[in-house]
């Protein structure tokens, strides 16, 4: 059943909140350098103007990157493994999409700030 593949389930619900998350950020960016609310990593807490852009570019960045990770869970509907390698893909996945929005914001803030270090 749909409802029990781990390899459906994981991507497109965790796409699904990657997306709602990265609309929430960025529709209301958190205003000053804080250590409970936005993307926060010592790069983009270095200055204002820093964080002022990580927090659109990655609230981007995580729109996007949860909708492959949604239709990536589409696999699930036509492939149906194991529930070992269902979850383990679907995790995997889901890990994969994390680190790279974590590589590519950490990129492109140093693009952008590659004179200010």
């Amino acid at each position: 059943m749909i409802t029990e593949n781990s390899l459906f389930l994981i991507p497109f619900s965790s796409g699904l909140i990657f997306i709602v998350v990265g609309i929430i950020m960025y529709k209301f960016p958190p205003k000053k350098i804080n250590g409970i609310y936005g993307y926060r990593t010592s790069n983009s807490m270095k200055s204002q103007e820093r964080w002022d852009f990580a927090q659109i570019y990655s609230s981007k960045q995580m729109m996007k990157y949860g909708g492959l990770l949604s239709l990536s869970g589409i696999i699930g509907l036509f492939f149906q493994p194991s529930e070992k390698t269902s979850t383990v893909l679907g995790l995997g996945f889901m890990i994969l999409m994390v680190i790279l929005l974590l590589v590519k914001v950490e990129k492109k803030l140093k693009e952008e700030f590659k004179n200010s270090e």
